[in-house]
Order: structure tokens, then C-alpha cells, then sequence
């Protein structure tokens, strides 16, 4: 019975609870989470570790007036909760309902569309001047956590944020460290101190003054300072961002939540400086199996609450086809290295890594970084694989076209969750990679129809001399095709998988997969159409393309991604000019526009994506 949840009904509702029921509160929060994410799926850990941290924030700010920037924002779950969002909190993730990340048309209070990571305080920073400029008065908070805070975007906000001269709070929320022994009432004092007008007033009082003195004054100034500076360093957590122009408190305890009001009441008096308050917190806290396992249940699917672990059975997905021929492929070749950025468990790379620790390179969340330092790995002899969620992968556009592209460097990039990922959302469906890495001389890209030809593609890039080439596979389970024999793997060539009349399907990767039911219900109706599975997209195989478009009165692409820059539109675009005679074609793909979470089988159906869909859009056009 959540008898404490059940006063919260809309935002600041929190500031109504008395103190004392805090601690059961989180409590209650902490039951919510778990119970839901066990069902729906979703961020667990993090969420769980956030949630006194979450409640500190609610009870110093006001909502919607106050503005928080969540960054990623995969950890607002308890933030959702708060502004009287958890009476609905059972539709997370699902179509239709509550999204996993924060939006700003689900409620006022959600200041800012998240997804990606390391971009909270250059939002934060955007806010703060526009309120500056405005002359109102609100509170800017920022939170960041600390492997978002290896972003270069964070740094370049964080070095751009002493300029501001206004006040801003960057709570930096840390779930990698232990409790330090200094968490408490005299880093809390010394913050106070730092952080106090007359303090800061007074210090800048008495270097003038002694700056003033003839002759010896500023040399004495000078030596004052150096020798404060290294007793500061030597005592005082922080210094970095001290030295960046932010006022540092912390670190604080994140499940201490009189503790984090202070601090952040503290913060808000600064009217002058930003400021940084440092919160330790544990990942998964409160559920052991979370606590133990926290990168497990960091994004989870279904699973059991008592026993703590998945209903799902476990599967061959394309993920771990990867990372099993990177092991094998590894033994056999010194060479390959991989490079991912703060996902080896996601991409397929743990095991890599434990056998090949000298050549694994998780360089944090930093994918700018991942890929030029895989084109100096490359340009010094090596074989690098860059491996990157196809949504990630748009944050490297300018070091994949700039530092690979141009030097024609043989990086293999492996693009994982490409297509529709699902339940994530708009910030994660992978559904631009095509366009964004077909525009870029050079560069190869293959989508693999089935866990099979993801192995040849693998071995064919490898195989590769010279240039980067780039492998799109989906999420989730692999495909498997049944076939007596395949044709040769060739470097732009297609396969026909099924000879027909009238109807000509081009089938782009896990499309393959809809396209093959789709000719089974055609079938039905009397129609037979002829599939092509591409392999490549650039380049494809327009020779083939254009010789089997002369024999079929329709032709039809299909393709997990959106048409502008896709591979429908350069077909219609080459076989118009190409063809003597015009041909009517059909583009089986996602619209021009951002994919909502839910089910990827329900957003294929909603978008006429899945096979019947296809199969009555064919028939319609016939």
C-alpha cells in the first residue's frame, strides 16, 4: 500500500510529506520502480540509485517555474513519479503511454527532450542566459552523471560555464565511487565557506590590499595565492572544476537527503559563479540483484522481481554473433582491436574483452573521440572495429567523414540496434544511418539479412584494404534464413532469393526477414514476387536492380529507415533516369519524421511496415 505515493498527485505535492516520512517514501518509490520496470522493462539501476536524489531536488525547487535538465535522462523515472505522473507510471516504454526519457509535451515540469549523454550542461547554460537576458529569477539545475561527464560536450560547457557569471547548479551525480570518508559535515562546512559571498568578498579584499603594497606586495600576493592553491589541492576534492571557475561542494551523500538540501540550498544562494555539488550515490540501491549486477539492470527487459533475473529466455541475437567472431577472429589476428564507448555489455564486447584486455578500448562515453583514435589505431598498422549504437554513431559525423573518410582508412565500424530499436524512443530508434554514411565518399555499408551474412560481412570488411566499411544490424534476435545454398559474397553484388513475375522486392537487411512472410501471404492471392536480398547499400548492386526492373511492372524497396536519404529514394532516383519507360514503384519505409516508443512489431504494423501490411500495399497497387 503506498499510502505516501498516493499524496503525491501533481508536482511539488512532495513538500507536503512530513520530513520524518522521508526515509519511507523512498521506500515506497524504490517498491514502484522495481515492481513496473519488472514489466514493462527499462533503466533500473540507475533509477533506483537516484531516487533521494530526486526527492532532494522536488523539495528545494518548484516545478514547472524551477528548471531541471536531466542528462541522458534515462535515470527521471522518479522524476516522472514526483510531478503526479505514477498513477500512469505502468504504461512506461509503452506505446501510447509514459516515455522513458523526459518530454516536454507529457509534462511542463520535464524542461528539456533528453536522449543522449553529456548534453545537460550546455542546456543548463542556454537557460541560465536566457534568464539572465529575460531578468527573471528562476533556479537552473543541471544533472550530470560521471560517465556522462566524460563527453568532450560536457567539458566544453563546463569550461564555457565561468563565463556565464550567473548563477547555475551542475549536481554531478557519481554511482562509481564508494562513500569517501570526507562525505559529511566538514566537506559540507568548507562548501558553506566557499560558497558564501562574505567569504569570497573578503578574499578578494585582502589580495587588493596586499596587491597595493609598494614593491612587495605583489609578489607576496602571488605567494600567498600558490601556497593556498596547494594547500587546497592537497585537502580539497574538486580542484579541477575549482580551477574552471565553478564554486565546488561536495562530495555529499546522495542517500542523505537533509544532507543534498543544504547542499543545494547552499548552491542557490550564488548569484554570481556556477556551481558544481558533487553526489555519491550506488547504482541499484535498495534491490539487491541490482546492487550486485547494477550494469544488468541498467537497461533491463521483463524480469523476475524475487529471483532478479530476465523471463525472456536467452537468444542468438545479432549482437552476440558479433562478439563471438570478434573472439574467434581475435585468436587468429593480432591486429584487430575494438574500440567501443561505455558499452562493451550492449555491443557484444565483454568476453572480447576479457580474452583480449591489451587490445579492447572502452574510451567512456566519447564517441568523437572512439572514432579518431580508431583512425590513428589504423593509420599505425592496426584493424580497429568501432563499435557504436546507430544512434550513437551521429554524434561522430564529422570525425568518420574528416579523420577516416578522407584518408580512405580501413576502419570497420559495426552499428548495432540499427532500424527500430523499440521502446526507447525517438532519441534511440537508429533509423539515419544510411543517410548520414551514404553521403560520405569511401565509406561501404552492408545490412546483413540474417545472423549468417552479418559473419561474411564481418569477414569481407576485414578483408578490406583499404576504406571504412560500416555493418547496420538490428536488435534483438537473429535471423536465420533456410536455404539450400548461398550465392558468393562479392563486394556489391545482391542475391535473388525467390524468382517471380510482376512484382520486384528490394529487401534492405532485417526487412529481408517481412519480406519473405509478406511473399507467403502473396502467395495466396496468386502472386509471386520476386526478393532480393541487397547486402549492400553502397554500393548496391545497380546492374542487377536495373536488368530484373525491365521484367516486373512494380518495383518494390523495403528498408528499416526513413526514405529521405535512404536507399528507396536513390532506387526511384537512378531507375527514373534510368529507364526508358516509366515503372511504377513502392517504398516500404518509415516517413520522414521522429519514431515514438512501443513495441517495434506494433510501430511496423502502425507505419504499414510488417508483412501483411506490405502484402495488402502490393496487392492494392497491382
Amino acid at each position: 500500500m503506498s499510502k505516501l505515493l498516493n499524496q503525491i498527485v501533481k508536482e511539488n505535492d512532495i513538500k507536503n510529506i512530513d520530513p520524518e516520512d522521508y526515509r519511507d517514501l523512498a521506500k515506497e518509490i524504490r517498491i514502484k520502480l522495481v515492481r513496473s520496470i519488472s514489466r514493462t522493462g527499462g533503466h533500473l539501476a540507475s533509477n533506483l540509485g537516484a531516487v533521494e536524489l530526486t526527492m532532494a531536488l522536488h523539495l528545494c525547487l518548484d516545478f514547472p517555474t524551477d528548471k531541471l535538465v536531466w542528462d541522458v535522462g534515462h535515470q527521471s523515472y522518479v522524476h516522472k513519479i514526483l510531478t503526479g505522473r505514477g498513477d500512469v507510471f505502468g504504461t512506461l516504454r509503452c506505446m501510447g503511454g509514459l516515455s522513458g526519457f523526459p518530454k516536454v509535451k507529457e509534462n511542463p515540469a520535464d524542461t528539456f527532450d533528453t536522449g543522449h549523454s553529456s548534453t545537460s550542461i550546455s542546456v543548463a547554460l542556454g537557460l541560465a542566459k536566457a534568464r539572465d537576458l529575460k531578468g527573471t529569477d528562476e533556479n537552473i539545475f543541471a544533472v550530470i552523471g560521471d560517465g556522462a561527464l566524460s563527453g568532450g560536450m560536457a567539458f566544453e560547457a563546463l569550461n564555457n560555464a565561468a563565463a556565464l557569471k550567473s548563477n547555475l547548479v551542475i549536481v554531478l551525480n557519481d554511482n562509481k565511487m564508494s562513500i569517501a570518508p570526507n562525505v559529511g559535515g566538514m566537506s559540507n562546512y568548507l562548501g558553506k565557506i566557499r560558497a558564501n559571498s562574505k567569504y569570497r568578498n573578503l578574499k578578494a579584499n585582502v589580495e587588493n590590499a596586499l596587491d597595493k603594497i609598494p614593491n612587495l606586495g605583489r609578489p607576496l600576493s602571488s605567494k600567498v595565492k600558490r601556497a593556498k592553491d596547494s594547500l587546497k589541492r592537497l585537502f580539497i576534492p574538486g580542484m579541477l572544476f575549482e580551477d574552471m571557475g565553478l564554486i565546488y561542494i561536495g562530495p555529499v551523500d546522495g542517500h542523505n537527503i537533509k544532507e543534498m538540501m543544504t547542499a543545494f540550498q547552499t548552491a542557490m544562494t550564488v548569484k554570481d559563479q556556477p556551481v558544481l555539488v558533487h553526489v555519491l550515490t550506488k547504482k541499484g540501491k535498495g534491490y539487491k540483484p541490482a546492487e550486485k549486477n547494477p550494469s544488468i539492470f541498467h537497461g533491463v527487459g521483463e524480469f523476475n522481481v524475487k529471483k532478479g533475473v530476465p523471463l525472456a529466455e536467452p537468444e542468438l541475437t545479432y549482437t552476440k554473433i558479433f562478439g563471438q567472431w570478434m573472439c574467434e577472429v581475435g585468436k587468429k589476428r593480432e591486429e584487430l582491436v575494438s574500440v567501443c564507448a561505455a558499452m562493451p555489455d550492449g555491443t557484444g564486447l565483454t568476453e572480447f574483452a576479457e580474452q583480449f584486455p591489451e587490445r579492447f578500448f572502452d574510451v567512456g562515453i566519447a564517441e568523437e573521440h572512439a572514432v579518431t583514435f580508431a583512425a590513428g589505431l589504423a593509420s599505425g598498422g592496426l584493424r580497429p572495429v568501432v563499435s557504436l549504437y546507430s544512434t550513437f554513431m551521429q554524434r561522430a559525423y564529422d570525425q568518420v567523414l574528416h579523420d577516416v573518410c578522407i584518408g580512405n582508412l580501413p576502419v570497420i565500424f559495426t552499428l548495432d540496434r540499427s532500424g527500430i530499436v523499440g521502446r526507447d524512443g525517438e532519441t534511440h530508434q537508429g533509423i539515419f544511418d544510411i543517410a548520414y554514411l551514404s553521403s560520405m565518399p569511401n565509406m561501404t555499408i552492408l545490412s546483413p539479412m540474417d545472423g549468417a551474412e552479418l559473419v561474411d560481412s564481418l569477414n569481407y570488411a576485414l578483408q578490406k584494404k583499404e576504406g571504412p566499411v560500416a555493418i547496420r544490424y538490428p536488435r534483438g534476435s537473429a535471423f536465420l534464413y533456410q536455404r539450400k545454398e548461398r550465392e558468393p559474397f562479392q563486394e556489391g553484388k545482391a542475391e535473388i532469393l525467390q524468382e517471380g513475375r510482376e512484382v520486384l522486392i528490394l529487401a534492405v537487411g532485417n526487412m529481408v526477414e517481412k519480406a519473405c512472410q509478406a511473399a507467403r501471404l502473396l502467395d495466396e492471392k496468386k502472386i509471386r514476387p520476386t526478393i532480393v536480398n541487397m547486402r549492400f547499400v553502397k554500393p548496391w548492386d545497380k546492374n542487377l536492380v536495373e536488368r530484373l526492373a525491365k521484367r516486373h511492372c512494380l518495383v518494390v524497396t523495403m528498408e528499416d529507415h526513413v526514405y529521405s536519404g535512404g536507399f528507396s529514394e536513390k532506387v526511384q532516383a537512378f531507375l527514373q533516369t534510368r529507364m526508358k519507360s516509366k515503372i511504377s514503384c513502392l517504398a516500404i519505409c518509415l516517413p520522414d519524421s521522429f519514431i515514438e516508443h512501443g513495441a517495434p512489431e506494433e510501430l511496423y504494423e502502425k507505419y504499414g511496415m510488417d508483412a501483411a501490411s506490405v502484402a495488402g500495399a502490393i496487392s492494392e497497387e497491382l
